[in-house]
């Protein structure tokens, strides 16, 4: 069986930044089995898999290892290959998921994703994660993820985690983020127990980011840089339950993949 792949840079204008997701629109579903093989055959963050229904898409989302509820730049890439590549008419598209209904806008060159807010609730400071990180954290707050808030940018950019350590804390994944020197915040993102090491932009992230750093800086409209190596910007908007996470994609590959 030939399937049609495309890889998209998401949240950058610009190729090779951002975080690369491939897309694999499906005309019906394949084996569970058969969809985390070619995840992990792919080798990216993620992989991510629509089919289409009578009412917008299912999608679907895997790291190498597992498949995941929520995830903010491979339903970007989504929506920028229906858009872009394959003829889709409207500026709005829905996805069905894990995580409930997930709508994204496009106008211009920017994709609004429409997620839910996952506030943190604070947490005692952990002497594993201060360990794992090389880092002790102001505050800490846990929601699907563990947010680790520190002083400042420059903190978060010089971290070298011990990634065997971060495998062995009980979080699903790790933030880490700051006060921003030339935007609102920053953040890093280590999600080592899901196949990821660190991910170079993470907008599902942002749900947990985005209402923390409004509370704190009292404002709702917020700009920010994830600095990993590769790095990504994000426009986001705290909308009470829901968060808005805008950005930008940039199309890398197209081409075809054979499947037994």
């Amino acid at each position: 069986m030939r399937l049609p792949l495309y890889q998209v840079d998401a949240f950058t204008e610009r190729r090779f930044a951002g975080n690369p997701a491939a897309i694999c629109p499906l005309p019906k579903w394949l084996p569970d089995a058969t969809l985390q093989a070619i995840a992990a055959e792919n080798n990216l963050a993620e992989t991510a898999y629509f089919v289409a229904e009578p009412d917008g898409y299912r999608l679907r989302w895997f790291t190498p290892a597992v498949e995941v509820d929520l995830c903010g730049h491979a339903t970007l890439a989504a929506a920028y290959v229906l858009m872009n590549c394959l003829g889709f008419g409207g500026d709005q598209v829905t996805f069905h998921s894990r995580s409930g209904p997930l709508t994204v806008a496009h106008s211009g060159e920017m994709f609004t994703l429409d997620f839910p807010s996952r506030p943190g609730e604070r947490r005692p400071i952990d002497p594993a994660i201060t360990a794992a990180l090389g880092a002790t954290p102001m505050e800490i707050l846990a929601a699907r993820d563990t947010m680790c808030v520190l002083a400042t940018a420059a903190e978060v950019k010089a971290l070298q985690p011990d990634m065997t350590a971060l495998k062995q804390l009980e979080p699903w994944a790790l933030i880490v983020t700051a006060p921003g020197d030339d935007c609102d915040f920053v953040s890093r993102f280590f999600a080592p127990k899901q196949g990821i090491d660190e991910d170079p932009v993470t907008g599902s992230a942002h749900c947990t980011l985005t209402p923390y750093w409004a509370a704190r800086l009292g404002k709702t409209n917020l700009f920010a840089r994830q600095v990993s190596p590769r790095g990504g910007e994000l426009w986001c908007e705290d909308r009470g339950d829901r968060v808005r996470i805008s950005g930008h994609g940039a199309l890398y590959l197209t081409g075809f993949i054979e499947v037994d």
